[in-house]
């Protein structure tokens, strides 16, 4: 499993600043807005999931969570993947320092657009059965809630633009027969709805 150290701090108010610097502002500030840029003359709206997907590439890059973190540009909208390692304890659903300082960061790109959010749990195949879990289905689900609610009453994510769905073990995204698939399969999707207007 690979673990991370704490959030640099650093790195991450030096990038904010720059990025403020481009936008106008000294910090670079959190609104629904969606930035403008200067082409052939004209101010123009940069796309909506095109800043999305580069503000958090920026965001994994800076913090080095490569392995634990990634993005993935489908017909839903974009998925931000994060694997169970970097958000709970095995077998847990409460969700590690860690992970909040990592929900934070994405949460700091996503509420800037205005597009909905689907938080989806999965496990991998091994069952799961304890007094506070009786399956997967109640994990999943519960890795879920406890994701999108710390979006919404720490990082002022609008309730009205979440969902939350837990998968269990029914799609998974690698091979349970391996502990390198299992680890994979062991994750929480956050997906930005892409518009269909």
């Amino acid at each position: 499993m690979y673990a991370i150290s704490n959030i640099d701090a650093a790195k991450y108010e030096k990038m904010t600043t720059a990025m403020g610097s481009i936008f106008g502002s000294e910090k670079f500030k959190i609104d629904v807005n969606i930035p403008t840029q200067l082409k052939r003359g004209k101010e123009v709206a940069i796309n909506p999931m095109e800043f999305l997907k580069s503000e958090l590439n920026e965001i994994i890059n800076i913090n080095e969570l490569d392995r634990s973190v990634s993005i993935e540009d489908n017909q839903r909208g974009v998925t931000i993947r994060i694997l169970d390692d970097i958000l709970f304890v095995s077998g847990a659903a409460d969700l590690s320092i860690r992970a909040k300082e990592v929900l934070s960061l994405v949460a700091s790109i996503i509420k800037k657009i205005p597009n909905d959010i689907r938080v989806e749990g999965h496990t991998d195949n091994v069952q799961i059965h304890t007094a506070q879990f009786p399956s997967n289905w109640h994990l999943s689900i519960s890795r879920a809630l406890n994701t999108a609610y710390y979006l919404i009453e720490t990082e002022n994510i609008d309730p009205d633009k979440v969902s939350v769905v837990g998968y269990a073990e029914y799609n998974p995204i690698d091979d349970n027969s391996t502990p390198e698939g299992r680890a994979k399969n062991r994750r929480v999707d956050i997906i930005v709805i892409k518009n269909t207007e």
